[in-house]
């Protein structure tokens, strides 16, 4: 990619993970927690050394690229007006246990992306990184041409997004399967045949059925 910086708002175990990746591949990285960035400083340094820890608001500003690895209850606290124009990578997902009834953030007939492009007018969302698990995607990052490497997919109807989400796929160490529009990123949500997945690219688009 011609700007290999890209920032990550989620401090958990995903969004270290993919800092931790995007690391490997060489990229400059800034993560947000909740809170303080000072909180995450040193667990940063510890385990994606060379990443800097900013607000979400800083990292908003400053990042072309945005990764979204917090909880889906969280997103309406985004900071919206710093990311027009931006492309955000959505890797959220929704879980009973930390985001309650999911009728309370999102209608049934919406998928999460959809519903945090909704809220991010003017930005362009990705649904990418959300259907592997987070020890699988540190375990299985593989080069290019690896024998076996494990598949990412891709969900969004621009062209020229979904080539740059999928170089990020790539850089991270998977292959990218490009499988429609946000709608589309319904096949990836918790409880469909694809979620969870850790497979190769022909398997991962026979369990979306491309």
């Amino acid at each position: 990619m011609s700007d290999n910086t890209i920032g990550i708002i989620g401090a958990g175990k995903l969004g270290m993970t993919l800092a931790q990746l995007a690391r490997k591949a060489g990229y400059r990285v800034s993560i947000a927690g909740s809170g303080d960035p000072n909180r995450i400083q040193l667990t940063v340094e510890a385990l994606a050394p060379g990443a800097v820890a900013m607000t979400s608001r800083e990292v908003a500003i400053q990042r072309p690229i945005v990764v979204l690895a917090l909880p889906l209850s969280k997103f309406r606290e985004l900071p919206k007006d710093q990311l027009v124009g931006k492309l955000v990578i959505d890797a959220t997902n929704y879980w009973w246990e930390v985001d309650g009834p999911r009728q309370d953030i999102l209608p049934d007939n919406q998928t999460t992306s959809e519903a945090v492009q909704d809220f991010l007018v003017g930005a362009r969302v990705v649904k990418t990184f959300s259907h592997m698990g987070y020890h699988h995607l540190y375990d299985e990052a593989k080069p290019r041409g690896t024998p076996g490497r494990k598949a990412i997919a891709v969900a969004r109807n621009d062209q020229k997004d979904v080539e740059t989400a999928s170089r990020l796929v790539d850089d991270f160490g998977f292959d990218p399967v490009v499988i429609g529009s946000l709608e589309a990123g319904r096949m990836l949500e918790p409880g469909s045949k694809a979620f969870g997945a850790n497979v190769d690219a022909k398997t991962l688009r026979r369990l979306v059925g491309l």
